[in-house]
Formats: structure tokens, C-alpha cells, sequence
């Protein structure tokens, strides 16, 4: 039995752990406090990588599905759509949703977002992300270049060489949920 509670202390201590990074990825100018303004930069960063407008149908898609994102955290933890949510209020919120609230707390707040990225990252219109497509997408989340083509091939599940919505949805949730160290965030 402590063996399985070290493993579940572990968890939690890496879940906290990349929690805390996104919070500090998300916190784009600094100040401590993440806000609307700080969703609208990552995804504006994003679309920059790949060459999109904001305006284009992918890049409204993205842009929206952040600004989503921020919505449900704005109300999670009180502030509404145009306070400040603070280190400690977003960790709880993340950890409610995304940890606790498991598959489908992650599907709730997170999904549409993995969608609209994978939209914008399958260049090629079909409906996967091929390993320069996902080697793209980890560049803007600030992976090094290096780590995508293992990170590809350990989110391959079924081998076809491309990656579907759900294995990239599983990989992202199983990220934040501290079940691999398959790295996708990166600066």
C-alpha cells in the first residue's frame, strides 16, 4: 500500500508541477495574474507560428476557442470575463477541472481548444497531424525540435504514422494528468 501512495503523491506533485508551467506559459506578460488579454497573446503567438491570420476561418476558430477557454476559467474562479485570476485561484480551478474532473472536466475546458489546433496545424486538410505538422505545432508551444519526432512516435498509438484528434487529446490530457512525460509545453 505505500507504494501506491507514493505513486498517487507523485502524480499529483507532477500534475501541480505542469500545472504551475501553464499558468506561467499563460502569464505572457508577467505580472503574476493571468487575464483575457494573456489567452489572446498565446493564441495570436500561435497563429503567428503557423502563418494564419486571426481573421482566417482556422484562426478566428483558435482565437475563439482560447477565449473560451479563459470564459469558463473566468467564471470557475469568480472573476468573470475581464478580472485576473491569480497563480494559487488558477491552480485550484485546474485542479478541480482537469485533475479531479478527469476525462470529462478535460473534455469540458480543454478539447475545443486541442481541436481548433489540430484544424490549424493539419495543413494539408486531412483531418491528422503528420509529424512536420505536430514538430510545427510543438515549435510554437516552445518545444525544442529535437523532442517532437519521440514525442510523435510515443503519441502514435496505432502506428499509421499521423496523429488523430483523440490521440492528441489523450496525449494532452494525459500530460496535465501526470500519466506521461511526453513534452508538450516548452519556453
Amino acid at each position: 500500500m505505500p507504494l501506491l501512495r507514493r505513486s498517487t503523491v507523485v502524480t499529483a506533485s507532477v500534475q501541480d508541477s505542469r500545472l504551475q508551467r501553464r499558468f506561467d506559459l499563460w502569464d505572457a506578460n508577467g505580472d503574476g495574474v493571468i487575464d483575457r488579454s494573456d489567452y489572446e497573446t498565446e493564441a495570436r503567438r500561435i497563429l503567428s507560428a503557423f502563418d494564419e491570420h486571426e481573421t482566417s476561418p482556422k484562426g478566428r476558430a483558435l482565437v475563439h476557442a482560447y477565449l473560451a477557454m479563459w470564459d469558463k476559467l473566468g467564471h470557475m474562479t469568480g472573476v468573470g470575463p475581464y478580472g485576473a485570476v491569480s497563480r494559487e485561484q488558477f491552480l485550484a480551478a485546474a485542479e478541480r477541472e482537469v485533475v479531479e474532473g478527469g476525462d470529462a472536466g478535460f473534455d469540458r475546458s480543454l478539447r475545443p481548444t486541442i481541436e481548433a489546433m489540430v484544424d490549424l496545424c493539419d495543413t494539408d486538410g486531412d483531418g491528422e497531424v503528420s509529424p512536420e505538422e505536430f514538430t510545427r505545432w510543438l515549435r510554437a508551444m516552445g518545444v525544442q525540435g529535437r523532442q517532437a519526432g519521440t514525442a510523435f512516435e510515443q503519441i502514435d498509438r496505432d502506428g499509421s504514422g499521423r496523429l488523430s484528434v483523440e490521440e492528441l487529446v489523450a496525449a494532452v490530457r494525459d500530460y496535465h494528468q501526470g500519466k506521461h512525460d511526453i513534452p508538450l509545453l516548452g519556453r
